[in-house]
Parts: C-alpha cells; sequence; structure tokens
C-alpha cells in the first residue's frame, strides 16, 4: 500500500472510531436523561438516536472497508468489501440519515403552524429512496448516468429542506432562529456543492465512457459481477478522485448525523385561544 493510500486510510479508520464513541457517548448521555423527557419527545429522540445508529455504524464500516463501486475497487479482498455488501450498507444508511431529517424538518413545521415544511418532510425520504434505485442502477449497469440523477435529487432535497428552514423563521422563537439559520446554510451550501460539482463530475464520467464506446452492463450482468467480483487497488491514482468526497462525507456528515440527536425538539400545545403557542421540549 502506498504511503498516502495508508495514510489516508488509517485517518478514515481514526475519525470513524471517534465518532462511534461520540454516538455511544450521546446516546449514553441521553438515555440516562431519559426521565427528564415527557413520553413523546422522548419517543423522538429514541428514534433519533436508532436513525443516527445506523447511519454513524454504516459509515464506519464503509470507511474501514472503502469502496469505488463502479471501478468495483477495494483496499481489503474480502467479500465484506465487494459493491454487494457496501452499496447495500450505504442504502441503509443514507435513508436512516434522511429520515433524521424528515422528523427533525416535520417537527420544526409542526411548531411553527409550517405547511410548507410537513409536506417537504413528507417528501424527502421517498425521493431519497428514488435516489438510491438509481445509484444502483449506475452502480450495477457501471453507467453514471444514475448518479446523476441520483445526486440531483439529493440537491433538489437539500435545497427543500433548506426553503422549508427559511420560511419557518419568522414563525419561530427568536432563541431557535440561529438553528434554523444553521439548517439553512448546511443545505444550501450542500446543494451548491451537488449542482456545481458532484453533478458535473457524474455527468463528465457518463459522456467520456459514451465518447469511448465503454460497454454498459445489464442489471442481471451487474448483479453478478457486484456479488463475485472485485479488484483489490492500493495505487493513489486509483483513489485519488474518491478522497475529498469520502472524506467529508464519512466526517461532516456523520457529525450532522450525531448533531441531530441533540437538536431541539419541538412540539404545537394548544391553548384556550384560537391561536396556538409553541413550547420547546429541550435537553
Amino acid at each position: 500500500m502506498t504511503t498516502s493510500v495508508l495514510t489516508w486510510w488509517s485517518l478514515l479508520c481514526a475519525v470513524s472510531l471517534i465518532n462511534v464513541m461520540a454516538w455511544t457517548a450521546s446516546a449514553t448521555y441521553l438515555w440516562r436523561q431519559s426521565w427528564s423527557f415527557d413520553p413523546s419527545s422522548w419517543a423522538s429522540i429514541r428514534v433519533q438516536i436508532i436513525l443516527s445508529a445506523g447511519y454513524v455504524f454504516g459509515c464506519a464500516y464503509r470507511s474501514v472497508l472503502p469502496v469505488f463501486d463502479i471501478q468495483r475497487l477495494c483496499l481489503i479482498d474480502s467479500w465484506l468489501s465487494s459493491v454487494m455488501v457496501g452499496r447495500s450498507i450505504a442504502t441503509i444508511a443514507e435513508l436512516c440519515f434522511v429520515a433524521q431529517w424528515a422528523m427533525i424538518t416535520r417537527g420544526i413545521a409542526q411548531s411553527t403552524d409550517n405547511r410548507v415544511g410537513v409536506m417537504v418532510s413528507h417528501a424527502v425520504v421517498p425521493m431519497i429512496f428514488v435516489a438510491e434505485l438509481f445509484s444502483w442502477y449506475s452502480v450495477l449497469t457501471t453507467s453514471n448516468l444514475g448518479h446523476v440523477v441520483e445526486e440531483s435529487l439529493w440537491g433538489i432535497c437539500a435545497l427543500m429542506l433548506a426553503a422549508s428552514y427559511v420560511h419557518a423563521l419568522p414563525r419561530s422563537q427568536r432563541k431557535h432562529r440561529s438553528i434554523l439559520a444553521t439548517f439553512s446554510a448546511i443545505g444550501a451550501t450542500y446543494a451548491l456543492y451537488m449542482f456545481l460539482v458532484d453533478v458535473p463530475m457524474y455527468w463528465s464520467r457518463w459522456t467520456f465512457d459514451n465518447a469511448h464506446g465503454h460497454q454498459f452492463l445489464s442489471v442481471t450482468q451487474g448483479f453478478l459481477d457486484v456479488s463475485s467480483r472485485w479488484v483489490v487497488s492500493h495505487r493513489w491514482a486509483d483513489w485519488k478522485t474518491e478522497v475529498i468526497w469520502m472524506s467529508s462525507y464519512f466526517s461532516i456528515a456523520v457529525w450532522m448525523s450525531i448533531g441531530l440527536i441533540h437538536a431541539p425538539h419541538l412540539r404545537l400545545v394548544p391553548s384556550s385561544s384560537s391561536n396556538k403557542n409553541v413550547t420547546p421540549l429541550t435537553q
């Protein structure tokens, strides 16, 4: 293994270990504080902990056994490094992650009487489920066109979430506006990255393959291929295009997942008047 690859992989493993420890500490702390929450709030927090576990541990697995899907590249010579296993874990982890955001968005929308936010919270998980199908299409057929659609859907979801938080800002309590502004900035920044970097990259790969007569696989051929073939590579030249997104994805995104466990949980409490009061349920 080259020094560059070994250094990068070691950093991924170290960050993943820290992430698992951080999730464990967060889950333990909140579990011990469960008596301080009302039942509905604790139920929401408990689901967030479980969903975050799916994402944190899924990303940890993929950090220890990284895979470059379409090229079928891996660092460790094992079936556990196959694209079939890695992509399956990624699918579950990513659905858990977007479900976390859907729950937070729904809570914010309900607490601010924001119908736009409610609709967005119901839409993002099905949209990412479709994105995962396109991801599998690309992985199986080796055509990057599916990744173009997949990343576009992720970008659109991020914009929808950001817009829902902006829409909720005027109706939210003053002390929660900084959180909503932060969520909006995260969504907008992520969407910009998707549409300015990720989507064009996959589009260029697809057009390059077409121009050079690349023979794409059928879905059936792809299933057989990802289940039985993996190519071990320790060359920096093979991995360098994946380093930036993998490093940020397995660190920053995981930190957000853990952070969502601690985000304020809001609910609407009907009052005796015709209006509704917002009551914060904070840790």
